[in-house]
C-alpha cells in the first residue's frame, strides 16, 4: 500500500513538473511594449557566459528580450542600470525564512532589498508537524519564490536555541518522507543538523534517518547536512562518506568547536580530511552557509587550496545570524569570496545559476535567457578596500564588494512606483 502510493505521489510530481517544463510567453511583435525594460546595465549571467552592457526587456513576468538596445518608447516602465551589474535574480539556498512558525525564522520579503533574493531555500525550519503551515501560510503570501528542505525532526527549529535532536525519537523517517513526497513540488530533500550541541551522543544516526526518508520519499531528493562541533573528527569522517552525490554539505567551512572546545570539522591542523576531498570529487556539494557562527577563514583558505572550493554560496540568514558583525547577507557573503580570490562570474554562478540547478523545480532560475520567469538583480558593484569578518573575529581584507540597488521578481519592481495590478505570480 505505502510503496504503491509512493509511486502515485511521484508520478504527480513529476507530472507538475513535466506541465511546468516549457515556459508559456505570448511572441512579441514589434510594436508591443514591454512591461518593464531594464536599461543600460552591465548585464553578467553565467549561465550563458554572458557579460557586456544590454537591456532587458519583460513581459507577463517572463523575460522576453535581452538585446544591446531597446527603445525607450517600447517600454511601460523603465528602471535606468547605468553603471550598475544587472545579473539574474539570486537564490539563497540556506537561509531560515519561516516567521511565527520557526524560532528564528525572518519574512523573506524583508531580506530582498538587502541582499536581491529572489529565491530563498527555507533549510529545515519545518518538520513534519509544521510544514503544512509553512506551505499555507508563509509559501502562499510571499512574493520571493520559496522552496525548502524538511527538517529529520517533525519539530523542525521550533524550540531553538535548544536542540531539536537531543531525543532522537523526533527523527521520524516515515512522517518526514511523507512530507517530501506531498509536497514534492516545493521540497527540495531533508535538512540534518549533525553538531554535538544538537544532537547529542547519536552518533550518524540522524544522518542515516534524513537519507532514509530521502530514499522513501522516491522523489530524488538531496540531504542537507548542517557541521559545525560534531562530536568529534570520526564522525565528522563518517559524515562525509556518508554523504551521496547531489547531497549537500552546508556550512562546509564551519570553525565552530565541539562541546569540549575541539575543532572537528573539515580541516584538521591545516590539513583537509581525505574524507572531505574524496566527497567533493563524488558530487557533493559544498556549501557555504555563513550565518552567524558557521563561517572561518581559517578553515575556508586551506579546504579550498587543497580541493574544495564552494560550489554554492548561501547566506544562513536569520534574526540571530543578521545581528552578528560577520554581516550573512547574501551581496556580502559573495564579497567575501571575491576578497579570496574568486572571480565575480564565479561568485555570481555560486548564487544564481548553481544553487538553481539544485533547487530543479522551476524552469530557467538563475538565469537571464529568454523564457526565464524575470527575476533580476541589480548591484553596484563598489571598488575601494573593505575589512571582512568572519564568525570567529578573524579579519580580511578585500578590494570591492557587491552593494544591492534594486531587485524585480516575476517582472515586478521591489517598491514604489507599485505596479498596477499588484500582482508578482
Amino acid at each position: 500500500m505505502l510503496s504503491s502510493r509512493r509511486r502515485f505521489l511521484t508520478g504527480a510530481a513529476s507530472f507538475t513538473l513535466a506541465a511546468t517544463a516549457q515556459p508559456t510567453f505570448a511572441a512579441v511583435g514589434p510594436d508591443d511594449k514591454f512591461d518593464l525594460v531594464i536599461k543600460g546595465g552591465d548585464v553578467l549571467d553565467p549561465s550563458q557566459s554572458l557579460r557586456g552592457r544590454r537591456d532587458i526587456g519583460i513581459r507577463y513576468g517572463v523575460i522576453e528580450a535581452v538585446e544591446p538596445d531597446i527603445p525607450a518608447a517600447r517600454a511601460l516602465r523603465t528602471i535606468d542600470a547605468a553603471g550598475k551589474l544587472v545579473t539574474p535574480g539570486l537564490v539563497d539556498l540556506h537561509c531560515h525564512v519561516y516567521p511565527y512558525g520557526s524560532a528564528i525564522g525572518i519574512p523573506a520579503d524583508e531580506l530582498i532589498a538587502l541582499q536581491c533574493t529572489t529565491t530563498c531555500v527555507s533549510a529545515g525550519d519545518a518538520g513534519a508537524n509544521n510544514f503544512a503551515g509553512f506551505r499555507r501560510f508563509i509559501v502562499a503570501q510571499t512574493r520571493t519564490r520559496l522552496y525548502a528542505f524538511v527538517h529529520i525532526a517533525n519539530i523542525g527549529l521550533t524550540p531553538f536555541p535548544l536542540p531539536e535532536l537531543y531525543n532522537i525519537d523526533y527523527a521520524q523517517v516515515d512522517a518526514c518522507a511523507k512530507t517530501v513526497a506531498e509536497n514534492a513540488d516545493i521540497a527540495i530533500g531533508v535538512k540534518v543538523r549533525m553538531s554535538e550541541n544538537v544532537i547529542a551522543r547519536n552518533g550518524a544516526e540522524p544522518l542515516k534517518r534524513a537519507i532514509a526518508a530521502c530514499e522513501m520519499a522516491g522523489t530524488g531528493g538531496r540531504v542537507m547536512a548542517h557541521i559545525g562541533g560534531v562530536e568529534n573528527v570520526a564522525l565528522m569522517v563518517e559524515i562525509l562518506d556518508l554523504l551521496r552525490p547531489g547531497d549537500i554539505l552546508t556550512h562546509a567551512y564551519s570553525g565552530a568547536p565541539n562541546l569540549a572546545g575541539a575543532f572537528t570539522n573539515i580541516v584538521q591542523d591545516g590539513r583537509l580530511l581525505p574524507a572531505a576531498l574524496a566527497a567533493k570529487r563524488r558530487g557533493v556539494i559544498f556549501d557555504v552557509g555563513h550565518g552567524g557562527g558557521s563561517f572561518d577563514y581559517t578553515v575556508a583558505e586551506p579546504a579550498i587550496a587543497q580541493g574544495c572550493p564552494p560550489d554554492t554560496i548561501s547566506s544562513d540568514i536569520h534574526v540571530v545570524s543578521g545581528n552578528t558583525p560577520g554581516m550573512p547577507y547574501l551581496t556580502r557573503v559573495m564579497s567575501k569570496f571575491l576578497g579570496l580570490g574568486f572571480t565575480l562570474e564565479q561568485v555570481v554562478a555560486m548564487a544564481t545559476i548553481n544553487p538553481a540547478r539544485i533547487i530543479n523545480r522551476a524552469p530557467k532560475l538563475g538565469t537571464l535567457q529568454i523564457g526565464a520567469p524575470g527575476d533580476v538583480a541589480i548591484m553596484e558593484l563598489v571598488e575601494g578596500e573593505v575589512a571582512f569578518i568572519d564568525t570567529r573575529n578573524n579579519t580580511r581584507n578585500g578590494r570591492a564588494y557587491l552593494k544591492p540597488v534594486q531587485t524585480v521578481t516575476a517582472g515586478v519592481a521591489l517598491g514604489r512606483p507599485y505596479a498596477l495590478p499588484f500582482s508578482v505570480r
